[in-house]
């Protein structure tokens, strides 16, 4: 998300001509776009994604169990 927000940033200022970036190559001003694909198809390949969303719904799933637990007033498992 950051390299794609820093490529929007480099993409209008160098469209507009504003700052040191209006000198730069366009190489340069649009290489995070392609960071932001490497690291999309990187994150998918490996299971980095996935695994963030099962982590997610786990946690998800034990703030439910300790919500209900302690409407019952039932005492949370010690770790």
């Amino acid at each position: 998300m950051y390299l794609l927000l820093i490529g929007i940033v480099g993409l209008a200022m160098k469209y507009l001509e504003m700052g040191p970036v209006a000198d730069w190559s366009w190489w340069i001003v649009l290489s995070p776009f392609a960071l932001a694909v490497a690291w999309w198809a990187w994150a998918d390949a490996s299971g980095y994604t996935k695994q963030r969303e099962i982590d997610k719904m786990a946690k998800r799933k034990q703030d439910r169990i300790d919500k209900q637990r302690d409407a019952m007033g039932m005492l949370k498992k010690r770790k």
